[in-house]
């Protein structure tokens, strides 16, 4: 190599060099997808989600509540829930409800002593979901007007996040901090609360924290086991109005995260 081409290689090396860095820099790295479990904390808005599987006995009383009072719910179900209350199913869409998938056969993803391990394959994760969605678009429920999941048991993690997104949806999950979620539990079950208990941890959370509900998701069920007679849905008229009280709006999940 000529003395000439040696210094011009020289020279042109440190340029190239950094060509290359920059072309690195300049690709867009893709956002790891995450959970949505709030919406904006300055607002004081919510939004009520229901999940169903096995039970729909509060179905009808809550239709009414909501009818009555003009909130929006949003209403997560499996497959099995889809096949088993057809009616229900039809009333709440027609009344415009959100209606979403909660997993077809309400798998447990991860061990609830271990939640970074799967108990689940990518495959049959989403070969339960696509189930879901299949027996929902049976009903009418085209996939894209239900972009948002809501995992069996509320429980996930991020393998499970990055799945709902490659499937082309959105996790959402509870709003952690009150006992609304424990209104299945029966007599019998140690972590069992009373209805009245339920009630008072949502009042408790409001005063104690600085953001009060704001942007939260409140969880409840649309129906429990017989076993529990102490139903949380016959209070929900009473919930709601004492949450008006207190200058809270119930809004859509699509109103709730527009600036997500």
């Amino acid at each position: 190599m000529s003395i000439f081409n040696c210094r011009t290689l020289w020279n042109i090396l440190p340029v190239a060099a950094l060509w290359i860095g920059l072309s690195f820099l300049l690709v867009p790295v893709q956002a790891q997808p995450t959970a949505l479990t709030r919406g904006d904390t300055t607002k004081p808005q919510m939004a009520l989600i229901f999940t169903g599987h096995e039970y729909a006995d509060g179905g009808d009383h809550i239709r009414q509540v909501l009818r009555e009072q003009e909130v929006p719910g949003s209403f997560f179900c499996t497959g099995v829930f889809y096949e088993r209350f057809t009616s229900l199913v039809q009333q709440l869409k027609t009344e415009g409800h959100y209606l979403g998938a909660h997993s077809d056969q309400h798998l447990l993803y991860a061990p609830w002593s271990k939640r970074d391990s799967l108990l689940v394959t990518r495959d049959s994760f989403l070969h339960d979901l696509n189930a879901n969605y299949a027996k929902m678009e049976k009903l009418g429920i085209a996939r894209p007007e239900a972009p948002w999941f809501l995992p069996p048991y509320e429980w996930y993690n991020d393998s499970i996040v990055q799945w709902t997104a490659d499937a082309g949806l959105q996790l959402i999950n509870i709003t952690y901090g009150t006992l609304s979620h424990a209104d299945y539990t029966t007599p019998e079950m140690p972590n069992y609360r009373s209805s009245a208990q339920i009630f008072q941890s949502i009042l408790d959370y409001e005063e104690v924290q600085s953001n009060g509900l704001n942007g939260f998701l409140l969880l409840l069920h649309i129906g429990t086991d017989p076993a529990r007679t102490d139903k949380f849905y016959l209070h929900l008229e009473a919930l709601i109005g004492e949450l008006r009280e207190l200058g809270y709006r119930f809004v859509t999940l699509q109103e709730l995260f527009q600036n997500d």
